[in-house]
């Protein structure tokens, strides 16, 4: 198992529609499947109920990293914290970053999350196996979105 994620995805938008994809909250929302309460502002945690089918139960807990304009997004999280009742809080997150790239008249996306080897060892390989076969859902969702 590798200590990062990392997927790649090409894109016929431009940068600007990608990057209001990641970063308007509503946006992000209706992709990502999650109905946040508020903006995203760096330094702050952005919270929401997932609306995937399924996931209902879990509240998203993201803390927005980076914001920089058409160029990177990134928070830090704790990945697939599902269990009801389990407070995760103890746990060091991993790094979600989202980076754009102009590509012709479109752009190149590519997501990195890192840090699953400070993840509790009966809980890492779960996590990890999780995340990487929903961050290539995600990618799908997001040209789904923007096209």
């Amino acid at each position: 198992m590798d200590d990062r994620i990392e997927k790649r995805i090409e894109l016929d938008v431009p940068v600007s529609r990608v990057w209001r994809a990641l970063t308007d909250h509503r946006e992000f929302g209706q992709w990502f499947k999650v109905n946040l309460e508020g903006p995203f502002q760096p330094g702050q945690e952005a919270v929401g109920q997932i609306t995937h089918p399924g996931y209902e139960h879990v509240t998203w807990r993201a803390v927005v990293q980076t914001i920089e304009p058409e160029r990177q997004f990134s928070f830090t999280w704790h990945p697939y914290a599902i269990e009801a009742g389990v407070d995760y809080s103890a746990e060091p997150p991993t790094l979600v970053e989202f980076r754009l790239e102009p590509r012709g008249n479109g752009a190149l996306l590519t997501l990195t999350e890192s840090g699953f080897d400070r993840i509790p060892s009966e809980r890492r390989a779960e996590a990890y196996r999780m995340n990487d076969q929903g961050w290539t859902q995600q990618m799908e969702n997001i040209r789904r979105h923007v096209s």
